[in-house]
């Protein structure tokens, strides 16, 4: 979700606001999601790196994840969405972690749809602590080192209990994935509007899915084999 700051910096407004513009955005693009059939939707909400950016800016952040937390769970609820958070969330704030305990706990039962929120999120930091998980796997016997695969790596990602995406898409026209779930994306399809994300919208959402929609995917196989059925 990306150009926030821009958004606010055309229209001479400090970048926090551009922030809470952004977390309008949330409300619209997730809500066209779940009209669109779509039943998993993951924002890159914080990075690891964003701990870096100016004290008040990241504050400002943290408080405006708070506020959509306490805003957002009647209208979860109302909809049956089922709250996900991937990362090192025992390292936000504790009144954040407080109430994304709250929230998930609340909409634990919920199946149907599923809002994935990545805060404190960074791919090389999840292949770290996956590796380390799974060397203590080995030590103490829960695995074989020599049965590692793909397949069983997999359930030590944070993600282990949610599906690879099949599509990502990144605004403001920045054309770089910035350290998000690079090996979950290994084979999905990936789409750079210069839209920036305060402006994103239910249009651009569905603009995104139809060219997705265009684009043959063959995970290795070739054209003819895909239509001729080949598994």
């Amino acid at each position: 979700m990306d150009g926030n700051g821009r958004w606010a910096k055309q229209r001479g407004l400090p970048r926090l606001e551009g922030h809470r513009r952004g977390v309008e955005t949330v409300r619209t693009v997730t809500d066209a999601a779940r009209e669109m059939g779509i039943r998993y939707i993951t924002l890159y909400a914080f990075s690891v790196e964003n701990w870096r950016r100016p004290a008040e800016e990241v504050s400002g952040l943290m408080g405006l994840l708070d506020y959509f937390l306490k805003r957002e769970l009647d209208t979860l609820i109302k909809n049956k969405v089922r709250l996900h958070t991937i990362g090192r969330t025992e390292d936000l704030p504790a009144n954040v972690q407080r109430e994304l305990n709250r929230v998930k706990a609340a909409t634990a039962g919920f199946t149907e749809w599923n809002l994935v929120l990545a805060l404190n999120y960074g791919a090389r930091t999840e292949a770290a602590d996956a590796a380390r998980a799974y060397a203590t796997a080995v030590r103490d016997g829960r695995e074989k080192l020599e049965d590692c695969s793909w397949e069983r790596f997999n359930r030590y990602l944070y993600t282990a209990d949610i599906p690879e995406p099949d599509l990502l898409i990144r605004t403001s026209g920045e054309t770089r994935i910035s350290n998000f779930l690079m090996l979950q994306l290994a084979y999905a399809e990936l789409i750079f509007t210069p839209t920036l994300w305060p402006e994103f919208g239910k249009s651009d959402l569905q603009a995104a899915v139809d060219e997705y929609n265009k684009r043959e995917r063959r995970f290795g196989l070739t054209s003819e084999q895909i239509k001729a059925g080949t598994k």
